[in-house]
Protein backbone atom coordinates (compact mmCIF):
# COMPACT_ATOMS: atom_id res chain seq x y z
CA UNK A 1 0.00 0.00 0.00
CA UNK A 2 1.69 3.21 -1.13
CA UNK A 3 1.64 6.56 0.61
CA UNK A 4 -1.19 8.09 -1.35
CA UNK A 5 -1.84 11.80 -1.08
CA UNK A 6 1.58 12.98 0.12
CA UNK A 7 2.42 15.27 -2.82
CA UNK A 8 1.37 18.50 -1.11
CA UNK A 9 4.03 20.40 0.76
CA UNK A 10 3.42 22.18 4.09
CA UNK A 11 3.09 25.55 2.32
CA UNK A 12 0.05 24.24 0.45
CA UNK A 13 -1.68 23.07 3.63
CA UNK A 14 -3.11 26.09 5.51
CA UNK A 15 -3.46 25.74 9.28
CA UNK A 16 -7.25 26.11 9.34
CA UNK A 17 -7.71 23.55 6.60
CA UNK A 18 -5.35 21.21 8.40
CA UNK A 19 -7.37 21.45 11.61
CA UNK A 20 -10.56 20.67 9.67
CA UNK A 21 -8.79 17.73 8.05
CA UNK A 22 -7.76 16.21 11.38
CA UNK A 23 -11.32 16.62 12.65
CA UNK A 24 -12.54 14.92 9.45
CA UNK A 25 -10.28 11.95 10.24
CA UNK A 26 -12.45 11.23 13.27
CA UNK A 27 -15.66 11.04 11.14
CA UNK A 28 -17.74 13.30 13.45
CA UNK A 29 -21.10 12.45 11.88
CA UNK A 30 -20.63 8.75 12.59
CA UNK A 31 -19.54 9.49 16.16
CA UNK A 32 -22.72 11.52 16.73
CA UNK A 33 -24.65 8.30 16.16
CA UNK A 34 -22.44 6.42 18.62
CA UNK A 35 -23.06 9.03 21.32
CA UNK A 36 -26.81 8.85 20.65
CA UNK A 37 -26.64 5.21 21.76
CA UNK A 38 -24.33 5.88 24.72
CA UNK A 39 -25.90 8.71 26.70
CA UNK A 40 -29.50 7.40 26.87
CA UNK A 41 -28.23 4.11 28.28
CA UNK A 42 -26.61 6.11 31.07
CA UNK A 43 -30.06 7.49 31.96
CA UNK A 44 -31.48 3.95 31.94
CA UNK A 45 -28.66 2.66 34.13
CA UNK A 46 -29.15 5.52 36.61
CA UNK A 47 -32.98 5.33 36.35
CA UNK A 48 -32.85 9.10 36.17
CA UNK A 49 -30.32 11.82 35.47
CA UNK A 50 -26.75 10.54 35.72
CA UNK A 51 -23.88 12.63 37.03
CA UNK A 52 -23.40 15.25 34.29
CA UNK A 53 -19.62 15.30 34.78
CA UNK A 54 -19.64 11.55 34.18
CA UNK A 55 -21.74 12.03 31.04
CA UNK A 56 -19.29 14.63 29.73
CA UNK A 57 -16.24 12.47 30.44
CA UNK A 58 -17.89 9.44 28.83
CA UNK A 59 -18.80 11.45 25.73
CA UNK A 60 -15.31 12.93 25.40
CA UNK A 61 -13.69 9.55 25.95
CA UNK A 62 -16.07 7.92 23.51
CA UNK A 63 -15.42 10.58 20.87
CA UNK A 64 -11.66 10.25 21.19
CA UNK A 65 -11.78 6.45 21.08
CA UNK A 66 -14.10 6.27 18.07
CA UNK A 67 -12.16 9.09 16.41
CA UNK A 68 -8.95 7.14 16.82
CA UNK A 69 -10.56 4.06 15.31
CA UNK A 70 -11.84 6.07 12.35
CA UNK A 71 -8.45 7.70 11.74
CA UNK A 72 -6.72 4.31 11.76
CA UNK A 73 -9.42 3.00 9.41
CA UNK A 74 -8.60 5.81 6.96
CA UNK A 75 -4.89 5.05 7.26
CA UNK A 76 -5.44 1.39 6.35
CA UNK A 77 -8.00 2.11 3.60
CA UNK A 78 -6.17 5.03 1.97
CA UNK A 79 -5.46 2.97 -1.15
CA UNK A 80 -9.09 2.17 -1.91
CA UNK A 81 -10.37 5.54 -0.64
CA UNK A 82 -8.46 7.17 -3.50
CA UNK A 83 -10.36 5.06 -6.03
CA UNK A 84 -13.90 5.47 -4.65
CA UNK A 85 -16.04 8.49 -5.49
CA UNK A 86 -17.60 8.47 -2.01
CA UNK A 87 -14.23 8.78 -0.25
CA UNK A 88 -12.16 10.72 -2.78
CA UNK A 89 -12.09 13.88 -0.63
CA UNK A 90 -10.85 12.28 2.56
CA UNK A 91 -7.79 14.01 4.08
CA UNK A 92 -5.25 11.34 3.18
CA UNK A 93 -6.45 11.22 -0.41
CA UNK A 94 -6.26 14.98 -0.88
CA UNK A 95 -2.87 15.15 0.84
CA UNK A 96 -4.06 17.50 3.57
CA UNK A 97 -2.81 14.93 6.13
CA UNK A 98 0.07 12.55 5.52
CA UNK A 99 -0.25 8.81 6.25
CA UNK A 100 2.39 9.09 8.98
CA UNK A 101 0.50 11.95 10.65
CA UNK A 102 -2.76 10.02 10.42
CA UNK A 103 -1.22 6.91 11.99
CA UNK A 104 0.29 8.90 14.86
CA UNK A 105 -2.97 10.79 15.35
CA UNK A 106 -5.04 7.60 15.51
CA UNK A 107 -2.70 5.86 17.94
CA UNK A 108 -2.50 9.00 20.07
CA UNK A 109 -6.28 9.23 20.34
CA UNK A 110 -6.46 5.53 21.28
CA UNK A 111 -3.97 5.99 24.11
CA UNK A 112 -5.50 9.23 25.41
CA UNK A 113 -9.06 7.89 25.30
CA UNK A 114 -8.15 4.69 27.14
CA UNK A 115 -6.35 6.61 29.90
CA UNK A 116 -9.16 9.17 30.13
CA UNK A 117 -11.76 6.43 30.58
CA UNK A 118 -9.66 4.46 33.04
CA UNK A 119 -8.59 7.38 35.23
CA UNK A 120 -11.84 9.40 35.25
CA UNK A 121 -14.68 6.92 34.58
CA UNK A 122 -13.65 3.32 35.31
CA UNK A 123 -11.39 0.68 33.82
CA UNK A 124 -14.25 -1.56 32.64
CA UNK A 125 -15.39 1.25 30.34
CA UNK A 126 -11.78 1.85 29.29
CA UNK A 127 -11.26 -1.77 28.21
CA UNK A 128 -14.61 -1.84 26.42
CA UNK A 129 -13.71 1.32 24.49
CA UNK A 130 -10.27 -0.01 23.61
CA UNK A 131 -11.83 -3.32 22.60
CA UNK A 132 -14.25 -1.53 20.27
CA UNK A 133 -11.37 0.38 18.69
CA UNK A 134 -9.23 -2.72 18.16
CA UNK A 135 -12.18 -4.72 16.84
CA UNK A 136 -13.03 -2.03 14.28
CA UNK A 137 -9.45 -1.54 13.14
CA UNK A 138 -8.17 -5.11 13.19
CA UNK A 139 -11.16 -7.43 12.82
CA UNK A 140 -13.33 -5.29 10.52
CA UNK A 141 -10.92 -3.08 8.55
CA UNK A 142 -7.89 -5.37 8.28
CA UNK A 143 -9.49 -8.84 8.23
CA UNK A 144 -13.16 -8.85 7.23
CA UNK A 145 -13.81 -5.84 5.00
CA UNK A 146 -11.96 -7.01 1.90
CA UNK A 147 -12.58 -10.74 2.37
CA UNK A 148 -16.25 -11.47 3.06
CA UNK A 149 -19.72 -10.15 2.35
CA UNK A 150 -20.44 -10.66 6.04
CA UNK A 151 -17.97 -7.88 6.82
CA UNK A 152 -20.51 -5.37 8.08
CA UNK A 153 -22.45 -8.01 10.04
CA UNK A 154 -19.57 -8.96 12.32
CA UNK A 155 -17.57 -5.77 11.94
CA UNK A 156 -20.60 -3.90 13.21
CA UNK A 157 -19.96 -5.30 16.70
CA UNK A 158 -17.57 -2.40 17.26
CA UNK A 159 -20.44 0.05 16.78
CA UNK A 160 -22.57 -1.84 19.29
CA UNK A 161 -20.11 -1.56 22.18
CA UNK A 162 -20.92 2.10 23.06
CA UNK A 163 -24.17 0.77 24.51
CA UNK A 164 -22.20 -1.36 26.95
CA UNK A 165 -19.84 1.55 27.66
CA UNK A 166 -22.77 3.81 28.55
CA UNK A 167 -24.05 1.29 31.07
CA UNK A 168 -20.67 0.40 32.55
CA UNK A 169 -19.70 4.06 32.97
CA UNK A 170 -22.58 4.44 35.45
CA UNK A 171 -22.63 1.04 37.13
CA UNK A 172 -19.08 -0.32 36.59
CA UNK A 173 -20.84 -3.61 35.81
CA UNK A 174 -22.95 -5.37 33.16
CA UNK A 175 -26.62 -6.35 32.99
CA UNK A 176 -29.09 -7.86 30.54
CA UNK A 177 -30.49 -4.41 29.65
CA UNK A 178 -27.37 -3.20 27.81
CA UNK A 179 -26.91 -6.65 26.29
CA UNK A 180 -30.39 -6.43 24.76
CA UNK A 181 -29.65 -2.96 23.39
CA UNK A 182 -26.30 -4.26 22.12
CA UNK A 183 -28.23 -6.91 20.18
CA UNK A 184 -30.63 -4.28 18.83
CA UNK A 185 -27.66 -2.40 17.41
CA UNK A 186 -26.09 -5.63 16.13
CA UNK A 187 -29.18 -6.49 14.09
CA UNK A 188 -29.69 -2.82 13.15
CA UNK A 189 -26.27 -2.37 11.54
CA UNK A 190 -26.62 -4.57 8.40
CA UNK A 191 -30.06 -3.24 7.32
CA UNK A 192 -28.78 0.27 8.09
CA UNK A 193 -25.65 -0.07 5.96
CA UNK A 194 -26.74 -2.38 3.14
CA UNK A 195 -29.11 0.19 1.56
CA UNK A 196 -26.19 2.64 1.36
CA UNK A 197 -24.05 -0.15 -0.08
CA UNK A 198 -26.74 -0.76 -2.70
CA UNK A 199 -26.51 2.90 -3.68
CA UNK A 200 -22.70 2.92 -4.03
CA UNK A 201 -22.08 -0.71 -4.95
CA UNK A 202 -20.19 0.30 -8.11
CA UNK A 203 -17.66 2.05 -5.88
CA UNK A 204 -17.15 -1.08 -3.79
CA UNK A 205 -17.02 -3.30 -6.87
CA UNK A 206 -14.32 -1.09 -8.41
CA UNK A 207 -11.99 -1.64 -5.45
CA UNK A 208 -12.86 -5.30 -4.85
CA UNK A 209 -14.63 -4.89 -1.50
CA UNK A 210 -17.29 -7.66 -1.39
CA UNK A 211 -20.14 -5.78 0.29
CA UNK A 212 -23.27 -7.92 0.00
CA UNK A 213 -24.89 -5.76 -2.73
CA UNK A 214 -21.76 -6.21 -4.85
CA UNK A 215 -21.99 -10.00 -4.96
CA UNK A 216 -25.75 -10.54 -4.57
CA UNK A 217 -28.87 -9.31 -6.38
CA UNK A 218 -31.06 -6.57 -4.96
CA UNK A 219 -33.69 -9.21 -4.19
CA UNK A 220 -31.27 -11.22 -2.07
CA UNK A 221 -30.02 -8.12 -0.24
CA UNK A 222 -33.56 -6.87 0.41
CA UNK A 223 -34.57 -10.28 1.79
CA UNK A 224 -31.62 -10.19 4.19
CA UNK A 225 -32.58 -6.66 5.21
CA UNK A 226 -36.11 -7.80 6.04
CA UNK A 227 -34.87 -10.77 8.09
CA UNK A 228 -32.47 -8.67 10.15
CA UNK A 229 -35.14 -5.98 10.55
CA UNK A 230 -37.68 -8.37 12.04
CA UNK A 231 -35.16 -9.79 14.49
CA UNK A 232 -34.08 -6.27 15.47
CA UNK A 233 -37.64 -5.11 16.18
CA UNK A 234 -38.50 -8.23 18.19
CA UNK A 235 -35.34 -7.89 20.29
CA UNK A 236 -36.05 -4.20 20.90
CA UNK A 237 -39.39 -5.12 22.50
CA UNK A 238 -37.80 -7.40 25.12
CA UNK A 239 -36.73 -4.61 27.48
CA UNK A 240 -40.24 -4.01 28.82
CA UNK A 241 -41.35 -7.60 29.59
CA UNK A 242 -37.99 -8.13 31.30
CA UNK A 243 -38.71 -5.15 33.55
CA UNK A 244 -36.08 -2.67 32.39
CA UNK A 245 -38.47 -0.21 30.74
CA UNK A 246 -42.14 0.74 30.99
CA UNK A 247 -45.07 1.49 28.73
CA UNK A 248 -43.55 4.59 27.08
CA UNK A 249 -40.54 2.79 25.68
CA UNK A 250 -42.68 -0.14 24.56
CA UNK A 251 -45.08 2.11 22.61
CA UNK A 252 -42.25 4.04 20.95
CA UNK A 253 -40.32 0.85 20.09
CA UNK A 254 -43.44 -0.76 18.61
CA UNK A 255 -44.44 2.25 16.51
CA UNK A 256 -40.92 3.04 15.31
CA UNK A 257 -40.27 -0.64 14.63
CA UNK A 258 -43.51 -0.91 12.67
CA UNK A 259 -42.48 2.04 10.50
CA UNK A 260 -39.07 0.44 9.95
CA UNK A 261 -40.66 -2.83 8.84
CA UNK A 262 -42.97 -0.94 6.48
CA UNK A 263 -39.94 0.66 4.80
CA UNK A 264 -37.98 -2.62 4.74
CA UNK A 265 -40.82 -4.55 3.12
CA UNK A 266 -41.36 -1.68 0.68
CA UNK A 267 -37.75 -1.97 -0.41
CA UNK A 268 -38.12 -5.73 -0.75
CA UNK A 269 -41.26 -5.35 -2.87
CA UNK A 270 -39.49 -2.91 -5.20
CA UNK A 271 -36.50 -5.24 -5.44
CA UNK A 272 -38.79 -8.20 -6.24
CA UNK A 273 -40.37 -6.13 -9.00
CA UNK A 274 -36.83 -5.60 -10.33
CA UNK A 275 -37.05 -1.85 -9.90
CA UNK A 276 -33.62 -0.24 -10.34
CA UNK A 277 -32.02 3.17 -10.22
CA UNK A 278 -33.64 6.06 -8.37
CA UNK A 279 -37.00 4.27 -8.26
CA UNK A 280 -35.57 1.58 -5.97
CA UNK A 281 -35.46 4.26 -3.23
CA UNK A 282 -33.01 2.27 -1.14
CA UNK A 283 -31.81 5.40 0.66
CA UNK A 284 -35.24 5.90 2.23
CA UNK A 285 -34.51 3.01 4.58
CA UNK A 286 -30.97 4.26 5.21
CA UNK A 287 -32.21 7.69 6.29
CA UNK A 288 -35.07 6.21 8.33
CA UNK A 289 -32.61 3.89 10.09
CA UNK A 290 -30.83 6.90 11.59
CA UNK A 291 -34.13 8.42 12.69
CA UNK A 292 -35.22 5.07 14.13
CA UNK A 293 -32.19 4.58 16.34
CA UNK A 294 -32.37 8.21 17.52
CA UNK A 295 -36.05 7.88 18.46
CA UNK A 296 -35.58 4.48 20.10
CA UNK A 297 -32.72 5.62 22.32
CA UNK A 298 -34.48 8.86 23.16
CA UNK A 299 -37.29 6.67 24.49
CA UNK A 300 -34.69 4.73 26.51
CA UNK A 301 -33.62 8.01 28.16
CA UNK A 302 -37.13 9.36 28.77
CA UNK A 303 -38.76 6.15 29.99
CA UNK A 304 -37.27 6.16 33.54
CA UNK A 305 -39.02 9.48 34.25
CA UNK A 306 -42.45 8.07 33.34
CA UNK A 307 -42.42 4.92 35.44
Amino acid sequence: MGDIGTSRGPSHRPFGARVKAFVALTKPRIIELLLITTVPVMFLAEQGVPDLRLVLLTCVGGYLSAGGANALNMYIDRDIDALMDRTSQRPLVTGMVSPRECLAFGIGLAVVSTLLFGLTVNWLSAWLALGALLFYVIVYTMILKRRTSQNIVWGGIAGCLPVLIGWSSVTNSMSWAPVILFLVMFFWTPPHYWPLSMKVKDDYARVGVPMLPVIASNKVVARQIVIYSWVMVVVSLLLTPLGYTGWFYLVVAAVAGGMWLWEAHGLQNRAKAEVTGAKLKEMRLFHWSITYVSVLFLAVAVDPFLR
